[in-house]
């Protein structure tokens, strides 16, 4: 079976399995044409089910805010480690940190103080704001991770306020519009499906009522495509591909956000949030990065698939659909990512030759010893890099960039020991006969801390 028809029956399984009123589902890969698949009914009588309609993606929206939240800072106009109270005048809570609030270890309750989800009206901005000393701090700041749409909620009037603007706007202005999402929007647009709850012992599904998150709309208030969402995880793995002039983030802080803050389970390592992201590890480091979503009569799965053998650049996938029941929904969005790399790797690069390390660096290449364990320097791709010996082929290298002004110093950009100096000692014909990479000292024979060959055994 050749890979599109492989993607669709698994869409249909999961549509039928799940019981799912309408599917829409799309793949988003730089070396290939979008897919996009639907099945099933709008419920939607004007605008029957395609392409183009549209569904409520709920908590995905997060992702937005915590983009909005990035350029801020890379802009200069927060700190992530600097409490709420540095930015807004609130009546509780104001010790909390930006970052835990991104990362959902502020230990804010789930929920903006009143009882939404009975009444279905939420709080305008400034009410939530106003009513924060009505909320709890169910946890202490940093215990633990602890979901909450209050904290995105306020996060998403932080940004609004550091630009005299409103949340709406910005995400328009910033993310939206030079990313080219015109399907995504704020308030439902006449293409939109009609969400349900599918009764649980027959085959009724009832239309369910939808709430404006008013205030609190920076944590759920978004409509969309699985085109647009498929496009924007993308973005979210692969940047460079998605928006290679550095629009709306640079590659480099939306891998700061991909980075592991909390696991979500202390017994059960299975999953992780980093800085407003969720973060699914694959096996065999590949990591699925995204957002789950839900909001009555709708669940969203939009991640994109990094790393692993076969994962090609920009791999994203967005399934939404109209129940608010069906975990067949959230579950297919990784089906799809794997099943795309299994039956359709990204193409393998043949290997070409290259120039030479520089003649600096060429005494530093081959078998190093440290701590009494082997490593191997090498130059590859225009960079000094190291790995240990016995690594597996998987593992990435530490790789070095030359410290400006600093002669034979160069600092470990990525990989083991990231951060980390490394101190190049020649003798006095210009050969690397040293090196201290974060302290350590390496030398080209295995010997104790004592400087001694460990050949020489015990005296």
């Amino acid at each position: 079976m050749s890979a599109i028809p492989r993607l669709e029956h698994a869409a249909r399984k999961a549509q039928a399995t799940g019981r799912v009123p309408a599917l829409s589902v799309a793949l988003h890969r730089a070396d290939r044409e979008p897919w996009i698949f639907t099945v099933g009914d709008s419920g939607n009588p004007a605008h029957p089910l395609d392409a183009d309609s549209r569904f409520r993606i709920g908590s995905v929206t997060k992702t937005f805010t915590a983009v909005l939240v990035m350029q801020a800072r890379d802009e200069g106009l927060l700190d992530l480690d600097q409490p709420l109270a540095a930015y807004l005048d609130l009546p509780a809570h104001g010790d909390a940190t930006i970052r835990r609030l991104l990362s959902h270890t502020a230990g804010f309750q789930r929920e903006p103080f009143g009882d939404v989800w009975d009444t279905l009206v939420s709080p305008s901005a400034a009410e939530l704001l106003a009513q924060l000393d009505r909320a709890e701090r169910v946890l202490p700041n940093g215990r633990r991770f602890h979901y909450s749409n209050l904290a995105f909620a306020v996060l998403g009037q932080l940004v609004a306020k550091l630009h005299d603007t409103t949340w709406e706007q910005l995400l328009a202005d910033r993310i939206l519009g030079p990313l080219n999402l015109t399907a995504t929007t704020v308030q439902p647009p006449p293409q939109a499906a009609v969400g349900y709850v599918v009764d649980a012992y027959s085959d009724a599904a009832r239309p369910e009522p939808q709430l404006d998150a008013g205030g609190a709309g920076p944590a759920a208030q978004l409509w969309s495509t699985a085109a647009d969402m498929a496009t924007w995880a993308a973005f979210l793995v692969s940047p460079e591909t998605a928006d290679p002039g550095g629009k709306v983030l640079a590659a480099a802080t939306v891998d700061e956000m991909r980075w592991p803050h909390t696991t979500r389970e202390q017994d059960v390592w299975a999953g992780g949030f980093g800085l407003g992201l969720m973060l699914a590890p694959q096996g065999r480091r590949a990591m699925h990065v995204g957002h789950n979503g839900a909001m009555p009569g709708f669940l969203a799965g939009v991640h994109g698939r990094r790393g692993g053998d076969g994962t090609p650049g920009g791999l994203g996938c967005a399934v939404l659909g109209s129940s608010g029941t069906a975990g067949e929904i959230n579950d297919l969005v990784h089906e799809l990512l794997q099943l795309s790399v299994e039956i359709d790797p990204a193409a393998i690069t043949p290997w070409r030759s290259a120039p030479p390390a520089p003649r600096e660096f060429r005494s530093a290449l081959g078998v190093w010893w440290s701590e009494g364990s082997s490593f191997v320097f090498s130059w590859h791709g225009g960079a000094l890099q190291s790995r240990v010996a016995e690594a597996a082929a998987d593992v990435p290298p530490s790789v070095f960039a030359p410290v400006a002004g600093s002669p034979d110093v160069l600092r470990t950009v990525s990989g083991r020991e990231a951060g980390e100096l490394l101190r190049l000692t020649r003798d006095d014909s210009g050969a690397i006969v040293r090196m201290h990479w974060a302290t350590y000292r390496f030398t080209r024979v295995q010997d104790a801390f004592d400087g001694v060959p460990a050949s020489n055994g015990p005296e």
